[in-house]
């Protein structure tokens, strides 16, 4: 499971302060809690208060570099900062991200491909998040088609079929599960096929449990990739025994153990 931590982010109160105080060590110190605990990559979202994004977004990602090489995922809506951002990040990264619509595709698409990036890419398109399996479906197979005809490698492109909160959006959850399970025979090596897992519990009672089950259950579809908080180490253990349960680890009594070494 490529789990991309999702904790450095200017809505926390402690990564906003961070930003505003330029206190690097805040951010190195999740960077390298959220690595320990399993993550492989980690996003990097300036937050909505920032009024420069474009900085706070390079400030962030070379703290992180002057403590790891592991990947970092730009986020940001805004096309200008992230044209700006993403050439002059070090190392690996990844886009985050594009809506399906085909203009927007092209560009974050072909943007990605010049700076050997990877994306995440959204089943989305002017009319919103689809109210069915089979839209979702359907803008997912373009994004292939797009990254495909441009050459960005199926490896490189990180599907996000789009969880809405189950208390807005019963249906959703399952919809996505459905989604995920057919989108990885479009291609041959399939993209991957990515969450914002936290967004099916927004707002909901119990959020730890929904996140657990749910993740579980999007794993045994063909889920590989989720932005998450690995510092849930119940959530982490929830993943790694899914893993386990599905033949992608050899059972051992400290399986646990050996899978937080692993992602290391």
């Amino acid at each position: 499971m490529y789990v991309i931590g999702e904790r450095i982010n200017g809505m926390f109160a402690d990564v906003k302060e961070a930003i505003q105080a330029k206190d690097a060590s805040v951010i190195q110190d999740l960077a390298k809690r959220q690595l320990a605990a399993g993550a492989r990559a980690l996003d990097v979202n300036s937050g909505p208060a920032t009024s420069d994004a474009q900085g706070a977004l390079l400030w962030m990602a070379e703290a992180i570099r002057e403590v790891t090489d592991a990947p970092i995922v730009i986020d940001t809506a805004k096309w200008d900062v992230m044209q700006a951002v993403i050439p002059n990040v070090a190392g690996e990264k990844l886009i985050n991200s594009t809506k399906a619509d085909p203009e927007a595709a092209m560009e974050y698409i072909a943007l990605a491909a010049a700076n050997n990036a990877g994306l995440i890419g959204l089943t989305i398109d002017a009319d919103g998040v689809p109210g069915n399996i089979d839209k979702r479906v359907e803008l997912g197979a373009q994004l292939i088609a797009v990254a495909s005809d441009i050459g960005l490698p199926m490896d490189h492109l990180f599907i996000d079929p789009v969880i809405l909160p189950v208390n807005v959006s019963p249906n959703n959850p399952d919809h996505c599960l459905q989604a995920i399970g057919q989108l990885r025979s479009f291609a041959d090596p399939p993209p991957h096929l990515v969450l914002g897992l936290s967004n099916v519990s927004q707002r909901c009672a119990n959020r730890s449990l929904i996140n657990r089950t749910y993740v579980t259950m999007a794993i045994a579809h063909g889920l590989d990739a989720a932005i998450m908080d690995p510092l849930d180490t119940e959530l982490m253990d929830a993943v790694f025994t899914a893993e386990l349960l599905m033949g992608r680890m050899v059972y051992c009594d400290s399986y646990l153990q050996a899978a937080r070494q692993t992602k290391n």
